[in-house]
């Protein structure tokens, strides 16, 4: 009477209590294996089930309850090898649903052929039953044989016109088939016919929300969750109507409801229930519960290989740094969908996110043949970003905001392109469009505040900066920015407090522990610096390259060569196809004269580039460097196959066609230089190069006088000054004075003045250009090591105060180590002497200046064995330098 009145608790108490005073009584187990299947225990049903059939009970009476237990506990294999649930011998009427609840197993396994081999069956039992083409329906829908689904549901209605299961699934089929308004229909008639009818109540809300129709999704849901408050579905919907809605907490309380209905049943339930599993999966996401999500959406990928739910795995994959997961998932899946442009598009940020820059280009390529979206042009200009192709790069991004000016991604990234590429103006423009789409964007804030810092307007990107941590002040790149402004106007400590300040809230904080290195390196505090450095390299995740070269520039400045290539080891891992990580390993290889590691890596980035003209030509630059001719040739071919025009790869050809002797091909491309661009001086500057190439002095002085005439610019009127100095060093000082007038903050010409001066042995004119420059830039070192150098030769006694002043800024350097001792010793300090040359050698063995002056301390001191070893070294292989001829004639008197 208890389960009749669905009190199924109450009969639980009643059917215990009778089973303690008869525990073997058949009627007993098999009502309470009922009652308890009835109030979802399914486990304890099986074993009631079960202990009924031990007691003598008609296979009958309980195999089709204990079926559906065994099946809602995902116990599908059972169901078909168990002899319990064979269906000989059974009644047809019990025949009949048990080969159906088969037939489902079988499906749920993935064997659709089976399931309609068994279907068959079932309905040769009984072909004027619905149940047989009910359960066809769903199997045909899963083949994606809709026309056979749709046959299959218009026979259950002819045969079942009035079952609200029946008009149920006909309205499955036209949902499947996109036909909304038919399926709303058919889910309709269902629901009148039954009002609690529960699949259809769910299909209709979800269809309503599809719609936009949210008023009907909610009283269906309501409905749904009044007659079935456990359905999970009922929650899951309730969920997103509340987000919809933008009742968040609503929101978050329904998906919680969902997790606490599904947590607790045992996975082997819920295996075979790719429905639920992914209710499971998406509640826990949308919880940010996001290691509880995974379990489930792995247990539907398994099932399912195919199901789009490997892109929402992918995505949790790549949060967790899972990249090869993420990767594995999804080349999986676009097996089976090639065409899916969301699947590659997170496939092309998983490689890019390793570096792998080439096939993650390649991947979006292929995307945007598929569609031609924004969002897929940002990513693709992100990628050749990443691969250093920054001229195709531009191009994309430029497409993207032009297509769509609220691609963040895309504008953020194109302003920070125009800021590097000189573009300042550009920059602060578009930085400024996008922060007055978003003003409470504490990025895009900062973001204008560097292009602004970009283009000298300091207060501008002061201002800036200041807004975007007042708009969010845990936001630290602000604060960083802030520093380097400080920095900037030489406020060291004050920028070294601030960010000593932000650490102490962040001590985690790369960009600001990089930034204080670099800081500490501008104050003379080189150990610490470097500690600095190689901290946030430590901290710095897999995908930031940053720290390591900071790092690696940091040793290379420093002259800390094998340092900087033990330091590059990092940055190989990292991202090893990335041309900036490819250009500081040539840079470092160049530095430890391994020109053959040069050349190969600079092949290497040649080789990847493909066509991007802008970075061939860098590359080109610097194999000229390392005197790789050929290969400079080759990425200039590839250059100029691009773009047939670019004026400077073509000028950088000629001189390539120079080098190799090839004069007439030299003078035809400057001659065409000229033809077309007769307004620049470079073509003219070419023409210079070659005639002086071929010792015709005046003709070059007359091709470089005309170059600066067209274009009064830096190169060229140093070139002009260049060639005049060694035939009219009168004329080559006006023309230098008269320049400087004009652009005195041209410290360019004023170095390479200076330089001219001192090679040509004018010391006081070079001491007077080079106190010039310094007043200019008081942190240059190379302008004060050379100045004391100069003080030397001039035996001036502020030569050793000069060269400490270097040192100081630049206290790694050897070479300003060694100008520092050779002037102790002309000061007379020899010990002193002693110490910082030994210094200098040991930090660079391989500077014969350096082993010279050491040899003459040595020597001065009466350590001639010591000091003979310094001067054959410095001299071995007859090594030439600037004073080779003062190291022989010492070597002479110490034999």
């Amino acid at each position: 009477m208890r389960f009749e009145k669905a009190d199924a608790a109450g009969a639980i108490i009643q059917l215990k209590n009778a089973l303690k005073i008869e525990q073997n009584n058949l009627s007993v187990q098999l009502l309470l294996g009922k009652v308890l299947f009835a109030n979802g225990d399914i486990i304890a049903a099986e074993v009631s089930f079960n202990e009924a059939l031990r007691l003598g009970v008609s296979r009958s009476e309980v195999v089709l309850p204990l079926a559906r237990a065994v099946v809602n506990q995902g116990k599908l294999q059972l169901l078909l090898d168990d002899p319990r649930f064979a269906p000989a011998g059974l009644p047809p009427g019990v025949q009949g649903p048990l080969v159906l609840l088969r037939a489902g197993a079988s499906a749920d396994l993935g064997d659709n052929r089976a399931a309609l081999r068994l279907i068959e069956e079932a309905r040769a039992l009984n072909a004027s039953a619905a149940d047989s083409w009910l359960a066809e329906v769903p199997v045909r829908i899963r083949m994606r044989q809709l026309r056979e689904a749709q046959l299959a549901a218009d026979k259950a209605l002819s045969l079942a016109p009035t079952s609200a299961e029946a008009l149920y699934v006909r309205g499955t089929v036209a949902h499947v088939q996109g036909d909304r308004n038919t399926a709303l229909g058919w889910y309709d008639k269902a629901l009148k016919v039954q009002p609690s009818h529960t699949e259809s109540l769910v299909s209709r809300a979800g269809l309503y929300m599809d719609m936009s129709r949210l008023v009907e999704a909610e009283r269906d849901v309501n409905a749904l969750l009044k007659t079935a408050g456990t359905e999970p579905r009922g929650s899951y919907l309730k969920a997103l109507i509340s987000e919809k809605q933008g009742n968040a907490a609503a929101a978050r309380a329904a998906l919680n409801d969902v997790t606490a209905l599904l947590d607790p049943v045992p996975p082997e339930f819920l295996r075979y229930r790719p429905q639920l599993l992914m209710l499971g999966g998406l509640s826990h996401y949308g919880l940010k519960q996001f290691e509880k999500a995974k379990p489930y959406l792995e247990a539907i990928q398994r099932i399912q290989p195919n199901s789009p739910v490997s892109k929402l795995l992918a995505q949790l994959y790549l949060r967790d740094k899972n990249v090869d997961r993420a990767i594995e998932s999804l080349d999986k899946y676009l097996r089976a969908y090639p065409n899916d442009a969301q699947a590659v598009t997170l496939l092309a940020s998983a490689h890019m996110s390793q570096g792998r820059y080439a096939r993650a280009t390649q991947l979006t390529q292929d995307a945007l043949k598929l569609q031609d979206a924004p969002d897929l042009r940002t990513l693709l200009g992100m990628s050749l970003v990443g691969s250093g192709k920054f001229g195709s790069a531009v191009g994309e991004l430029e497409a993207a905001v032009k297509k769509d000016p609220s691609q963040i991604q895309a504008g953020t990234a194109l302003a920070t392109i125009y800021m590097q590429s000189g573009q300042a103006a550009r920059s602060v423009k578009l930085a400024g469009a996008l922060q007055k789409q978003q003003p409470e964007n504490a990025g895009l804030h900062n973001l204008l505040g560097q292009a602004r810092r970009a283009s000298g307007d300091n207060d501008g990107a002061r201002e800036s900066f200041e807004q975007a941590y007042k708009i969010d002040p845990t936001y630290s790149a602000p604060q960083i920015n802030l520093a380097r402004l400080e920095a900037d106007a030489q406020a060291l400590d004050q920028a070294a407090a601030r960010l000593a300040t932000l650490l102490a809230r962040d001590g985690k904080n790369v960009e600001a522990m990089t930034e204080l290195g670099l800081i500490t390196e501008r104050r003379g505090q080189l150990v610490d610096a470097q500690r600095w450095l190689e901290k946030a390299d430590d901290l710095a995740g897999p995908n930031n390259v940053h720290a390591a070269l900071a790092l690696v520039d940091f040793l290379l400045r420093n002259r800390q060569n094998e340092a900087a290539r033990e330091a590059t080891r990092r940055l190989t891992g990292k991202a090893p196809e990335a041309m900036h990580v490819l250009f500081m390993l040539a840079r470092v290889a160049t530095a430890n004269k391994d020109l053959t590691g040069a050349r190969s890596t600079l092949a290497r980035a040649s080789s990847l580039t493909n066509y991007d003209a802008p970075t061939l030509l860098r590359i080109a630059m610097m194999q000229l460097q390392v005197n790789d001719v050929a290969g400079a040739g080759h990425s200039l071919d590839k250059a100029l196959s691009d773009r047939p025009d670019y004026l400077p790869a073509q000028a950088v050809m000629a001189d390539v066609e120079l080098r190799k002797g090839e004069h007439g091909k030299a003078e035809a491309r400057a001659r065409q230089i000229v033809a077309k661009n007769p307004k620049a001086g470079v073509g003219y500057g070419l023409l210079g190069d070659i005639a002086a190439a071929k010792g015709q002095g005046s003709q070059a002085i007359e091709h470089y006088r005309k170059a600066f005439q067209v274009e009064p610019a830096s190169d060229n009127v140093m070139r002009l000054i260049g060639a005049l100095t060694p035939v009219n060093p009168q004329a080559a000082n006006t023309l230098a004075e008269q320049w400087l007038k004009q652009q005195p903050r041209d410290l360019g010409v004023r170095r390479a003045i200076a330089d001219g001066f001192a090679r040509a042995g004018n010391l006081n004119a070079a001491r007077a250009s080079y106190e010039a420059l310094i007043k200019q830039a008081p942190d240059d070192a190379e302008a004060m090591n050379n100045l004391a150098n100069v003080l030397i030769l001039s035996k001036d006694s502020g030569a050793l105060r000069v060269a400490e002043a270097a040192m100081a800024r630049k206290p790694g350097a050897p070479h300003i180590i060694g100008t520092a001792g050779w002037a102790a010793f002309k000061a007379g300090q020899t010990d002193r002497a002693l110490q910082l040359l030994r210094d200098a050698r040991l930090r660079d063995p391989n500077n014969p200046d350096t082993r010279y002056f050491l040899a003459a301390v040595l020597a001065s001191a009466g350590r001639n064995t010591e000091a003979r070893d310094e001067l054959e070294n410095a001299l071995k292989d007859g090594r030439k330098f600037a004073l080779s001829k003062d190291a022989e004639e010492l070597l002479r008197t110490l034999k």
